[in-house]
């Protein structure tokens, strides 16, 4: 069974949801550009001052779409 991790990008301020859900739109690009199999790519909302977009891969594409695209951070999906 193959790992899955989430890369999160952290987006802060007023307009953190419409940046969140403009920067999901190139992840889905990035994606399908460079043939990575994503499990998800979608947006989180915490407040409304805190949003994320994410992109779930599997453990083996991990390292190349961190060093192309710099997330913030990362976890293991669920």
């Amino acid at each position: 069974m193959n790992r899955k991790i989430k890369l999160i990008w952290d987006m802060h301020g007023v307009h953190a949801r419409g940046t969140a859900a403009h920067h999901a739109i190139h992840l889905k690009e990035y994606a399908e550009r460079e043939q990575i199999d994503t499990e998800d790519i979608g947006t989180e909302d915490f407040s409304d001052m805190h949003s994320i977009a994410y992109m779930v891969v599997e453990e083996k594409d991990m390292i190349t779409v961190r060093d192309a695209l710099r997330p913030q951070r990362a976890e293991e999906a669920d």
